[in-house]
């Protein structure tokens, strides 16, 4: 759905039968192997972390590519891991940030992600290893998006051949994406990103949004209560009105063209229907891809509609590189 079509949501979208069969499937097999290990309520985060990246999660063993490398910025707050693909002749860079509720989650375990984004696009990419919750609250992560976003844009040209740029990310990647564009814009008069590909984010730290509050217990890799829990480590309460802890409530004008992500069975739905709303009343060009019955991180898995939704962000950023998508 483009800016110039207007919202012409179909209701249809939201029925629960036409919710595809293999996509029920895998939100059953999903819930019944999330129902078999503790919750992230009944965990420390640095216990989750440790286990991730040992291999001994339900997500299996990290597996490196060839392709990607490690590499270290010095900034005033210490050393900032990056994990970066360079990618030959590159025709942009993509600023990644993963998710993870800004406490789980690594910049060098998603390079199953992020090589067939570069092979796809011809992007080079460069993925933040922001520091995390309880042990590095607000604002620490989102500070270490903003000292990548500046040293990206000050040595795209020198290290990748191009200063064309785009930013992204999944959960709380996605916040953090837009954390970034309104820091740049806002404290630095940067607006150096031609695009932007947000999936399933969060973007009201000072309430939940509706269907966040509506959700309740039901673990589909999300929950109200793990939605909560993330906000508690995160941030006090007294802190998240302010528009750089809630970007909902920014000055959203004069950012970059945005493809929205979301599944209509995601506690964070509303999350991304009222950014992509508030995104184009500020004068902004996006575009909203609802996937029926896809759950929270649907486009981190191997199945039919997180393929889908991968394969039309990757489309997404070739028409952003080419120009095919007009400003």
């Amino acid at each position: 759905m483009k800016h110039d079509e207007g919202w012409h949501l179909d209701p249809a979208l939201f029925d629960p039968q036409r919710i595809p069969p293999l996509t029920q499937a895998f939100n059953a097999q999903a819930e019944a192997l999330l129902a078999t290990i503790p919750s992230i309520l009944q965990q420390q985060p640095a216990v989750i972390r440790e286990a991730r990246a040992s291999g001994r999660s339900v997500l299996g063993p990290v597996v490196l590519s060839p392709k990607g490398e490690t590499r270290t910025l010095k900034t005033a707050q210490g050393p900032l891991p990056l994990r970066v693909f360079p990618t030959p002749a590159a025709r942009g860079v993509l600023l990644h940030i993963h998710g993870g509720g800004l406490a789980l989650g690594s910049h060098d375990q998603q390079d199953f992600l992020l090589e067939p984004i570069a092979d796809a696009t011809g992007l080079a990419i460069v993925s933040v290893g922001y520091r995390l919750a309880p042990e590095h609250p607000y604002p620490a992560g989102p500070d270490d998006c903003e000292q990548a976003a500046l040293w990206l844009i000050e040595h795209a040209q020198r290290e990748f051949g191009t200063d064309q740029l785009y930013i992204g990310g999944e959960s709380a990647g996605a916040y953090l994406s837009a954390v970034t564009l309104l820091r740049l814009k806002d404290r630095h008069g940067l607006r150096p990103f031609r695009g932007a590909v947000l999936n399933y984010g969060h973007y009201d730290m000072s309430r939940l949004s509706p269907s966040a509050r509506r959700w309740g217990p039901r673990n589909l890799v999300i929950s109200t209560p793990i939605i909560e829990q993330f906000f508690d480590w995160f941030i006090p309460a007294g802190q998240r009105h302010v528009p750089d802890a809630s970007p909902l409530y920014g000055d959203l004008a004069g950012l970059p063209p945005a493809l929205f992500t979301v599944g209509t069975l995601d506690p964070l739905l509303d999350d991304t229907l009222f950014m992509a709303s508030r995104w184009i009343a500020a004068g902004n060009r996006a575009e909203l891809a609802l996937y029926p019955g896809a759950i929270h991180g649907f486009s981190l898995f191997p199945y039919e509609q997180g393929a889908a939704a991968n394969q039309r962000i990757q489309q997404y950023l070739r028409e952003r590189i080419s120009g095919a998508a007009s400003d």
